[in-house]
């Protein structure tokens, strides 16, 4: 699938769109629905999203500390020594890819906007925005999606692990496509002024039911809706 891919001309993409109100619906019911609320400035919200890659919520969280612990301001990462923002992140793993990663990008934008501020992504279109974000090494679409759906509250959906599990046991998404290939698929199907709302929940779900190993269908809200249980039904009978 190419940038300029049209989801609704997949296949079956009527059936796919129809469970969205359903699902949705009932997520809402089970977790309530989520606010925007901007947890970090932009600009963090990146470097953030580049710490978590290949790794959990607590590490990120820890190494993202470290950084803020060791380093007063992000200009001050920027001209560190590669090994010294090696070491405030060790926690996140990664380390010697993560570090110049982190400082290639903060150069990168200090040459282009003659400051470290990415507030202007608020107000140039969605495609600008996303093609910026992209330009850099280490940010894709699931990172780039983030920073725009949670910093900036955008009509972006990130396509994380969760969501690409649960949108492919569900039946948004086809089978084997990745979870950068997703992201145009779900936000075709979900309406714009809910993709926070959605994905939150979608991860909520992923968390407490529908597990990698093991979903508790049991006690899915879901079942009906869900291409994975009317499958494993099917077998189950046969």
């Amino acid at each position: 699938m190419t940038q300029n891919f049209d989801p609704t001309t997949m296949p079956d993409f009527a059936r796919r769109a129809a469970k969205y109100p359903p699902v949705s619906a009932a997520l809402y019911e089970t977790y309530g629905y989520p606010t925007w609320r901007r947890a970090l400035p932009p600009l963090d919200e990146l470097v953030d999203c580049i710490l978590s890659q290949s790794t959990n919520d607590a590490n990120r969280d820890r190494a993202f500390a470290g950084l803020k612990a060791r380093f007063p301001d992000w200009e001050s990462v920027m001209t560190a020594p590669v090994d010294e923002v090696v070491n405030a992140i060790k926690p996140a793993g990664l380390a010697n890819q993560k570090a110049p990663r982190i400082q290639g990008v903060l150069r990168a934008i200090f040459a282009e906007r003659g400051e470290l501020n990415i507030d202007f992504l608020n107000d140039i279109p969605i495609d600008e925005a996303k093609a910026w974000l992209t330009q850099f090494d280490g940010v894709g679409p699931k990172t780039a999606a983030i920073v725009l759906c949670f910093a900036f509250n955008r009509e972006a959906f990130p396509v994380d692990t969760h969501v690409h599990r649960l949108g492919m046991r569900i039946g948004f998404l086809p089978d084997k496509i990745t979870a950068d290939k997703a992201h145009p698929v779900m936000e075709a199907i979900v309406r714009p002024d809910d993709y926070y709302a959605f994905h939150l929940n979608l991860i909520w779900h992923g968390r407490k039911v529908c597990h990698a190993r093991g979903p508790e269908c049991s006690r899915c809200p879901l079942t009906a809706h869900c291409d994975y249980y009317q499958a494993s039904q099917g077998k189950q009978t046969s």
